[in-house]
């Protein structure tokens, strides 16, 4: 009820009357306790009338939070990927953002000298290979494939893969109550059932598996069993897009550090990886390949095949490298080192399909057995066909092509013809040819005419071609280094592996790989006897390209005689080539043998 007091008065509200109305008239108001009073209603002391304390409450709420993100965690699977998506992603990114830092300020550093200018950018090489070492180790899995496919690639810095190579060696085995339920849900069977006997200790750990020897049950063969490790799929599709997602935030900042192609192969090159399928597949293809050829190399049989979990026949023998067994077996170093050239280079130029994983630890030899194909007293043994490739008839004659022009000597020609090739073969302009030979002459300063600007080559005198290259020297080394300081040079190989084609990155892998195991096997005969043996199945692949082309179009464009004379031609010049080879290889192979009979 409202009441006015005088003319000049506002409405105001009456004082509180003793009485309130309800249905049956006027009743006395109750008067409520006061707050001095009110712990004789509530039974509680008068501190707790006060409300809890904050810092309980905080600890209350963090609890609760806690508990509850701990449950999500374990139960909720996209929480679980998306917490851990942020964690694994902040430590690549950082790594990454610091290097490329790193090389930002080192390349705008003023120098005093060029010894200077070189150690500065080695020490920056191997703080940013480290950083991302060390991001890497500790995210694990799809990561630790990444560096060891970094330390692989011959046109990155030496500091960088000598920094990533120990991840060959840096995996954790699956912990082996985790590989029986593997079996239960791949196999539908307890190892008991499937093997008589089963070494609970792998023999191998690798970034996507690991492996185990046992007695199989059904085939009785003594078997080694392939087990992908059983958490790797969970977090593959997150770990591969982590990795696109920061190469790509590196490439917006700094565009001159372009990287995606990584995030780009990981992507199209682990789901092959990971189905063991497939890679039965493939092991059974390269041994029909090899089938009617007379070679040393041997592939284990498939005996089972899920998508984690492979069953082959287990071969006991050791590194190809391993210059102990070699000795104490009698098996000659230079025919071994001439026979994984040979192996790799049929697949390259004659199947045009290839292992595109190759490293010593793929690699046993053995002493032949007595029911072997192999023209020598060793066989060698090639595992891991998780992943080949093909390449297409074209890119392989223009490699071939190439590969020939680095074999001959040097003349305005040659020089053409070398440019001409790496264009059409792996999209280097002019400028990057330079970076791209000296990869292919094992990171030398390149061949003769390389280079347009010769004071990357520090005056050296370089060969006339690929089979010219002598004995590495300090004075070479210090062309090399002067070269790599050279912030122009380093950003070129960058661009380089940005156009590569991943099907010439992968030979040049294998091209690697023959010449380093060359190397490790301390051979006797020349570094450039290997280049032979590659040379003669390019003039091999050209002139089978040239036979099939004239067989197919030689009368429309040629007519009768002349496609006869154009094959001709190309059989003469195949025939002159595989010889002048032929005797070059013989004349490098006797020299081989004098200088174990009277070292030198």
């Amino acid at each position: 009820m409202l009441c006015k007091f005088g003319a000049h008065s506002r409405w105001i509200l009456p004082p509180r009357l003793p009485y309130h109305h309800c249905r049956d008239g006027l009743h006395p108001r109750q008067r409520l306790p006061s707050r001095q009073h009110s712990s004789r209603f509530t039974g509680l002391p008068p501190a707790r009338r006060q409300g809890v304390k904050p810092g309980l409450l905080f600890a209350l709420t963090l609890l609760t939070l806690g508990g509850t993100g701990c449950v999500a965690y374990e139960q909720y699977r996209p929480f679980r990927h998306s917490l851990l998506a942020i964690v694994r992603c902040s430590r690549v990114a950082v790594a990454a953002v610091l290097g490329t830092v790193d090389y930002k300020i080192t390349f705008a550093r003023n120098y005093t000298s060029g010894a200077e200018r070189a150690q500065g950018y080695s020490r920056c090489h191997t703080r940013s290979a480290e950083r991302v070492l060390r991001a890497l180790l500790a995210n694990g899995g799809v990561f630790i494939k990444l560096g060891q496919h970094m330390a692989s690639l011959i046109v990155l810095p030496k500091e960088w893969r000598d920094t990533m190579r120990p991840l060959q060696d840096k995996c954790d085995p699956t912990p082996y109550e985790d590989v029986e339920a593997l079996f239960l849900s791949d196999m539908g069977k307890p190892i008991n059932e499937l093997f008589e006997d089963f070494d609970p200790t792998p023999i191998g750990v690798a970034s996507l598996a690991q492996v185990h020897t046992g007695k199989h049950r059904e085939s009785g063969k003594q078997v080694a069993v392939k087990l992908q490790h059983p958490n790797l799929a969970e977090f593959c599709e997150i770990d591969m897009e982590m990795v696109s997602v920061t190469l790509g935030w590196i490439k917006r900042w700094f565009p001159e550090f372009e990287l995606t192609w990584l995030g780009e192969e990981m992507r199209e090159n682990l789901p092959k990886e990971m189905d063991f399928v497939n890679e039965a597949q493939n092991a059974r293809r390269a041994a029909t390949n090899f089938a009617n050829v007379s070679t040393s190399l041997y592939i284990p049989e498939v005996i089972s095949a899920t998508k984690r979990v492979l069953i082959m026949e287990y071969i006991q023998g050791a590194r190809v490298d391993d210059l102990a067994f070699l000795e104490q077996e009698g098996i000659d170093k230079n025919k071994v080192a001439l026979e994984l050239a040979r192996i790799f280079g049929r697949m390259v130029f004659v199947d045009g399909w290839f292992h595109a994983d190759p490293h010593p630890g793929n690699l046993l030899i053995r002493r032949a057995t007595k029911d072997s194909r192999s023209p020598y007293n060793f066989e060698i043994v090639l595992l891991d066909h998780g992943l080949y490739f093909d390449i297409d008839d074209r890119l392989r004659i223009n490699y071939s092509k190439w590969w020939l022009s680095l074999i001959a000597r040097t003349s305005p020609k040659t020089i053409e013809d070398r440019r001409k090739y790496a264009e059409l073969v792996g999209n280097i302009t002019p400028d990057l040819y330079p970076v791209f030979e000296a990869a292919i002459t094992a990171g030398r300063v390149a061949l003769e005419g390389a280079w347009q600007d010769e004071s990357y080559s520090g005056g050296y005198d370089r060969a006339s071609s690929i089979i010219d290259v002598p004995p590495f020297s300090e004075a070479e080394g210090q062309a090399i280094r002067n070269a790599v300081s050279n912030e122009g040079i380093l950003l070129s190989v960058l661009d380089v592996l940005r156009r590569i084609p991943r099907r010439v990155v992968m030979v040049l892998k294998l091209n690697d790989l023959t010449r380093s195991l060359d190397h490790a096997l301390a051979t006797t005969h020349s570094s450039a006897r290997i280049f032979l043996i590659t040379a003669k199945y390019c003039v091999a692949a050209v002139w089978q390209d040239d036979y099939r082309r004239i067989q197919q179009h030689g009368l429309q464009m040629y007519g009768w005689l002349g496609a006869l004379r154009c094959l001709l031609s190309c059989w003469w010049e195949y025939v002159k080539g595989y010889t002048t080879l032929t005797i070059v290889e013989t004349a490098m192979d006797m020299r081989a043998r004098l200088t174990r009979l009277v070292p030198m």
